[in-house]
């Protein structure tokens, strides 16, 4: 479990991913050195890693929820053929090892390159996938740059406005609100390895100065077109129960319901999406009794949904960067050779 100095931590990272140790370390009121210790520490014990992702909409992306059904003896050979992809995320094995989740990303434009492939050629060429059913993502109520509560209810007002006020006081260079183009594809799969990066190593990735680095960050960052989030096993917040909702709720009640789902301390992600679920949630629970009270007592009170489907998930392969780091790459099992996807 975390203690109070790591769970401030990584709520100062929610705050600005990006702020420099010395900065937190005001807000927290250590040393430097201590951030960095346990910056550290949490990035090998707990999987912390800050990562920068575009926005959907602006980076001209699609985004689709898939469910992969498979035999248990070859489901978890499939994930990891889905991991080491470049086109997904949040990779998952859930039902009692026999399903796959993930998210797949897609060019919103027809004819956009081969984004498509995965869902149109790889996944019904693939041996041993028995079942398939893909959910596009609608709109996202809870999740991306809305973090999950129970990871960010440790500092107090003065803390975060700390942390904000330095944020604010830099007026060296005022921001012009900007898109993200093609010449910023270096950029997005640097911050997508690591959202710290510094700016010396942004600009080796680039080839641009550091000082154009630092002036496009703060641009994309002022249009909204980029966020940075935080991963972390939330084992470590005593989240040991994990599971997926599959929810059918009227048209005329979706935005109320989705609304609400999105205020609930047990639920990291929300979604609208199309299928024959239209809601869809990530639940994160101390154990299973904690999930079946949730269950019964908060959306049981929901009238408006009308299917619940529940999917326990069994293990996390991929989280929210499309791109694997050199240390999950090294944890990874090498490719079976019937496994291609």
């Amino acid at each position: 479990m975390l203690d109070d100095l790591d769970r401030a931590l990584i709520h100062a990272l929610h705050i600005d991913g990006r702020a420099p140790f010395s900065q937190i370390a005001a807000a927290l009121d250590v040393s430097p050195q201590t951030v960095a210790r346990r910056y550290r520490r949490l990035r090998t014990e707990a999987s912390l890693r800050v990562v920068g992702l575009p926005d959907p909409h602006q980076a001209g992306q699609t985004q689709w929820l898939v469910r992969l059904t498979a035999a248990a003896s070859s489901a978890q050979d499939l994930a990891y053929a889905l991991v080491r992809r470049q086109d997904t995320s949040w990779v998952k094995l859930t039902s009692g090892g026999t399903e796959i989740v993930a998210i797949i990303h897609t060019p919103t434009e027809p004819g956009a390159g081969n984004g498509n492939s995965l869902l149109l050629r790889d996944i019904p060429r693939t041996n041993n996938i028995t079942a398939v059913s893909a959910h596009c993502i609608l709109h996202t109520y809870l999740g991306g740059p809305t973090n999950w509560r129970r990871s960010a209810d440790t500092l107090d007002e003065e803390q975060q406005r700390v942390l904000r006020e330095h944020e604010a006081a830099d007026t060296s260079y005022v921001p012009v609100p900007r898109q993200l183009a093609e010449g910023d594809a270096a950029l997005l799969v640097a911050l997508q390895k690591d959202g710290r990066a510094t700016h010396a190593e942004l600009a080796q990735a680039t080839g641009w100065s550091p000082v154009t680095v630092a002036r496009r960050l703060a641009d994309l960052q002022a249009g909204a077109a980029i966020f940075f989030d935080v991963e972390v096993d939330t084992g470590h917040f005593g989240a040991n129960t994990r599971a997926l909702l599959w929810m059918s709720v009227s048209p005329a009640h979706l935005e109320n319901v989705a609304t609400t789902l999105a205020g609930h301390d047990e639920l990291a992600y929300v979604a609208a999406t199309t299928g024959p679920t239209n809601l869809v949630a990530q639940a994160l629970c101390r154990d299973p009794a904690d999930l079946h009270h949730y269950l019964a007592r908060r959306l049981g009170s929901l009238d408006a949904i009308h299917t619940l489907e529940t999917s326990p998930v069994l293990q996390n392969f991929k989280a929210a960067s499309p791109i694997i780091t050199d240390l999950a790459r090294t944890r990874m099992p090498p490719a079976p050779a019937r496994t291609r996807i």
